[in-house]
């Protein structure tokens, strides 16, 4: 465990001030946006808030203590006696609210909740990122890989533009021919430069995702994955259901809204009930004109105690509008349950149709790739024959380019519906 601390410590030591120049794995990713996201960071603030504010609601029981004094200087003119004279007083007032219709605690009730669905908050916006980092993640690995067809198909380009410049040298080959396949690499170098810039874009956004600056570069571990994974069964889609509902952060956090409205309503229902408060205080003071200052001040010295009950008779609608409030707040928790549910099935049962529809492309693909590569060097060895013409050339060399491609957005679509499948099931993404 230590050896893992320390190696992802280098890790942000090295991104931070250095770049980082060494292969990015999925965990890795997410270990540093767990650190530096910073939607991630203002919401775990938002915790703390609240772990403040259950302070302050428990500290609702604790009695108050307030010490006031007063100065004042009096000043008569035309008195016939002393024109100036100095007064002062100093207290100890203390106060508790004995019973207040349950309000005290409600709010520490309401604050526990609160700090509940800070929290819950906080995981579903890691949740959040966690999909947004695989699907950039995938999309990185799909365009890298993408660069690695368009330069095979640059090379084999390049070889037929070659032996069509011999032909056409030997005599055996038009221009006209030879000017075509020449189009065809300078195209399929067009392409690889395109896939190049499409990878840099890609990789910029997983960039923008781990708060990573501009003097960072990010390089990601190859990923293989096997046809059997590609093409592994699907669990059965109720049951995926059930345990996304179950693993949910919102939903938690929307049966929580429903307590915290709940609590929100004994709060103000507290509004009818009358408030009982104890109250005591010591005082003293201290008059210029009277006797010494030790004398006055022993001499004003009183002790106060007392119990006050308040009434609440009209209370310009404060209660029953707060009443109403909290049921509203209810009703609406009770609506974003239902709509949270209604986007889960949604989601689970897109992802399935979108997975199985990859899985039924990439054994398509899988069987058109070997048919193109078949095809295409079937005509390669009838081209430096002299048996097929240019455009023959150019279609298959251009089927087996779009046979390869269609695959290899097949298998990453498909892995991409598996880990999202997983995600839903476990709230977890396992990658290799």
């Amino acid at each position: 465990m230590e050896k893992k601390i320390t190696s992802f410590a280098l890790l942000v030591i090295a991104t931070c001030h250095h770049g980082y120049s060494q292969e990015w794995s999925f965990d890795d990713c997410l270990d540093y946006a767990r650190e530096h996201n910073i939607s991630l960071r203002q919401s775990a603030l938002n915790e703390q808030t609240s772990q403040y504010s259950l302070e302050e609601s428990k500290a609702e029981w604790q009695p108050s203590l307030d010490f006031s004094t007063t100065h004042s200087v009096t000043n008569t003119p035309w008195s016939e006696g002393r024109n100036t004279a100095y007064n002062s007083n100093y207290g100890l007032s203390a106060g508790w609210t004995v019973w207040n219709g349950g309000k005290r605690e409600n709010n520490i009730k309401r604050a526990k909740i609160q700090t509940s669905i800070d929290a819950l908050s906080t995981l579903d916006r890691f949740r959040n990122i966690e999909t947004e980092l695989l699907s950039a993640y995938i999309n990185v690995l799909y365009n890298k890989e993408s660069i690695a067809i368009y330069e095979e198909a640059v090379k084999l380009s390049e070889a037929q533009a070659e032996r069509a410049r011999q032909l056409m040298e030997a005599g055996r080959m038009s221009r006209v021919d030879y000017a075509q396949l020449q189009s065809q690499y300078e195209q399929d170098r067009y392409n690889l430069v395109n896939a190049r810039g499409t990878y840099d874009s890609r990789r910029m956004e997983l960039k923008r995702l781990l708060e990573l600056g501009i003097d960072s570069d990010i390089t990601l571990k190859d990923v293989e994955w096997t046809a059997d994974e590609v093409l592994a069964q699907l669990p059965p889609i109720e049951q995926s259901y059930a345990m996304a509902l179950a693993n949910d952060a919102q939903l938690q956090s929307a049966e929580l809204q429903k307590q915290m409205a709940d609590v929100d309503l004994a709060i103000a229902k507290s509004g009818h009930y009358p408030t009982v408060s104890l109250n005591a205080g010591v005082s003293t003071g201290y008059f210029s004109d009277g006797p010494g200052f030790g004398s006055q001040m022993k001499q004003a010295f009183n002790e106060n105690v007392g119990l006050s009950l308040s009434i609440p008779i009209l209370d310009k609608k404060k209660t029953k509008t707060a009443t109403a409030k909290a049921n509203i707040q209810r009703i609406n928790a009770e609506l974003d349950e239902q709509s949270r549910r209604n986007d889960i099935a949604q989601n689970v049962e897109s992802w399935y149709i979108d997975l199985q529809a990859s899985q039924a492309r990439y054994v398509a693909g899988t069987e058109k790739v070997v048919s193109a590569s078949l095809s295409n060097d079937l005509v390669n060895e009838q081209f430096n024959l002299g048996l097929v013409n240019t455009v023959e050339l150019m279609t298959a060399h251009n089927n087996l380019l779009e046979a390869r491609h269609s695959l290899l957005q097949a298998k990453y679509m498909a892995m991409l519906g598996h880990k999202m499948i997983e995600y839903y099931r476990t709230t977890n993404i396992t990658m290799p």
